[in-house]
């Protein structure tokens, strides 16, 4: 896997990079593109590579919540912050069962899995990779995040037959800087690369709204782009802004700046997962329409994302419905890495 560096010590200034696929200039070009013209980019990317009606439905929950050593500004899970989130012990793999066959009856086709550690440890990995087996043996698409993983976890996730290994970029290499101190973007970089050397399937994106720039937004999904594959999943995540995290008062992005992220996705990223994410619960219908139209063919789907809400199951199948849309479990063909 070829990705680009980052220099801890650059934090405030352009991180050197290796070649990158697609440059911050050339995606903020996209960005500043009116928006009809953008959208109808974005569009004919997407119906190059899906069916434009068609969506692929995952249910994530929180198998470890709370207690999280990391300081990132934006998550109620951080130990650095009082948000009430009290630190919880991992959940029993019944339990965890019991959830993933819930989700699937209501219509989900992949099950992620999310628990709030720096780093698993051991006996941690071995309790999730039981999991994995239990939900993969139900039919479900598998996913989980655990934070920065080394290249034997990586490999013992997928023998117990993980799909997807979600660790995110969060933002700009130029940005990172003003929300996370306890780990480097290299840290995150690092374990994509043991993710991806292992066979597993990347789901990594990141979170807009945190008070950065349209020039930051850019850099960010440069990144993205710029990973050699490029992910299958891209979650793009609104901001919530969570009492107690530093990032409360942080103002709203305006949201067709929101919609025009997910169509840089699209055109930077042509046969990726790009998926609605955390925030969409504040997300009017005609918002979450025009995400898709933007080329979003992915949504968290249920009743709890994290810890943070997410629209009932009823109400995303009447909204799907209106829309003409339809889950789809089909997978596109492997992500190149090529611009359209």
């Amino acid at each position: 896997m070829h990705i680009s560096t980052f220099d801890a010590s650059a934090i405030g200034r352009p991180a050197a990079r290796l070649p990158m696929r697609w440059a911050p200039e050339q995606v903020l070009a996209l960005y500043e593109l009116p928006f009809a013209d953008l959208l109808f980019r974005a569009q004919q990317v997407h119906r190059e590579h899906f069916d434009a009606n068609a969506i692929q439905l995952s249910s994530l929950l929180s198998i470890k919540t709370g207690g999280c050593p990391e300081d990132c500004a934006y998550c109620p899970q951080s130990a650095h912050f009082d948000t009430g989130v009290a630190a919880g012990k991992l959940m029993p793999r019944d339990e965890v069962v019991r959830a993933a066959r819930a989700a699937q009856a209501a219509g989900a086709q992949r099950f992620c899995m999310g628990a709030a550690w720096r780093s698993p440890k051991p006996h941690h990995l071995e309790e999730v990779a039981e999991m994995v087996r239990a939900v993969k043996a139900l039919g479900l698409e598998t996913c989980v995040t655990l934070g920065m993983l080394q290249k034997g976890q990586a490999e013992q996730l997928r023998q117990a037959g993980l799909d997807y290994y979600n660790h995110n970029l969060d933002t700009s290499p130029e940005f990172y800087g003003s929300i996370i101190s306890t780990r480097t973007y290299q840290d995150r970089l690092d374990t994509l690369e043991h993710v991806r050397g292992a066979g597993l399937k990347v789901c990594c994106g990141g979170i807009v709204g945190m008070g950065e720039s349209r020039v930051e937004r850019a850099g960010l999904i440069a990144q993205l782009a710029s990973l050699d594959p490029y992910p299958e999943s891209v979650p793009i995540n609104n901001l919530v802004q969570v009492a107690g995290t530093p990032l409360e008062s942080t103002p709203t992005l305006d949201p067709l700046e929101f919609v025009r992220t997910i169509a840089v996705a699209r055109i930077t990223m042509p046969r990726a997962r790009v998926r609605l994410s955390a925030g969409r619960e504040s997300m009017s219908e005609a918002l979450q329409a025009l995400c898709f139209l933007a080329g979003a063919n992915s949504l968290f789907y249920g009743e709890q994302l994290l810890t943070t809400g997410n629209p009932q199951v009823q109400a995303d199948q009447r909204l799907l419905e209106r829309l003409g849309m339809a889950p789809d479990g089909g997978t596109p063909a492997a992500a190149t890495g090529e611009r359209t």
